[in-house]
């Protein structure tokens, strides 16, 4: 473990900052590195011994050495919903930290497809994960002493923007429109926070004891305790709100059309709202209600709950 480096990319965002703050409690910060656009963002928490690097996933450049004396890294996702783009930088990154001498990679994946065994999603939010969930083990195949780890964080309680077409507590709408009638199978919503401290026990864990890790080349989720349906969670964010709304079932292109919608799917020009409904479709098919209790265990207690998570949050 002395001398074992664990490295975080990107470091600063929700998922990477959780984790960073949760590392430095578990590991010495001077075996951390931490890898981000904006690394000066981690200055609040107590980095001083660890390694801050500035990187970025659309600057080839700057990721050419960003990994060198990495040992084990964490790998977060890009920030998109994109599927081409989106997998190709992961490979990219991936390739970069297998030449400069990363040995393992967890890999931030995402809680759609079910059962952490299943290779399969509709949705088209996953399709880059699953992409790069391929690709870890075809580099486990080809690179003798590489492994990996995915981990696919549970849909965060916080991004319930995303599935309730962007609505405001602070600002209710009577009707939340989307293309779901918001019947179950339901979501197991998850507070990001609790993702970030649940990741950094495990690669804390893989660090003191690699030998006995049970993960290795394996894949395994992160999930809230409980399932809510659309419905119910709506329900909950009209009580936060204290108003009363309700989910108005509409086609895909209606709920395209809503000027909220379409700025909020935009990458690089290109809108996805449409695409983005496929979430919808996963959701009937319960790919978002499979309740793992691997986080309660890492966490040492029950995760918090939807209700709660967001209450707090508004404070």
């Amino acid at each position: 473990m002395a001398n074992h480096t664990v490295g975080v990319f990107p470091a600063a965002g929700g998922i990477g900052g959780s984790t960073v703050k949760h590392l430095l409690s578990r590991l010495p910060p001077s075996n951390l590195v931490f890898i981000a656009r904006g690394p000066e963002k981690l200055k609040s928490l107590p980095v001083a011994d660890a390694v801050l690097r500035r990187a970025d996933y659309d600057d080839d450049e700057s990721l050419q050495h960003a990994f060198d004396g990495v040992d084990t890294l964490f790998l977060i996702s890009y920030p998109s919903v994109e599927h081409e783009h989106r997998s190709e930088r992961h490979r990219f990154a991936i390739d970069l930290a297998i030449r400069s001498g990363v040995k393992y990679i967890f890999y931030g994946s995402l809680g759609y497809g079910g059962s952490p065994d299943n290779n399969e999603s509709v949705a088209h939010v996953m399709q880059a994960h699953l992409d790069t969930e391929r690709y870890l083990d075809k580099c486990a195949r080809e690179h003798m002493g590489f492994g990996y780890t995915v981990i696919r964080e549970g849909l965060y309680s916080e991004s319930y923007p995303l599935y309730t077409a962007f609505f405001d507590p602070k600002h209710p709408v009577n009707d939340i429109k989307i293309p779901h009638d918001g019947s179950g199978p339901g979501i197991a919503w998850v507070k990001r926070e609790e993702l970030g401290e649940g990741t950094a026990e495990l690669l804390g864990r893989f660090v003191k004891d690699r030998a006995r890790f049970k993960y290795k080349n394996k894949k395994l989720l992160l999930s809230g305790s409980k399932t809510l349906t659309l419905g119910e969670t709506v329900a909950i964010l009209g009580k936060i709100a204290s108003h009363p709304v309700h989910i108005l079932p509409v086609t895909v292109d209606e709920f395209a059309k809503q000027p909220q919608v379409g700025p909020n799917f935009t990458y690089h020009g290109v809108d996805h709202s449409k695409v983005w409904a496929t979430t919808f479709e996963a959701f009937r098919r319960g790919e978002a209600a499979f309740v793992s209790p691997l986080l309660g265990e890492l966490l040492g207690r029950e995760p918090e709950d939807f209700e709660t998570t967001i209450s707090r949050s508004l404070e």
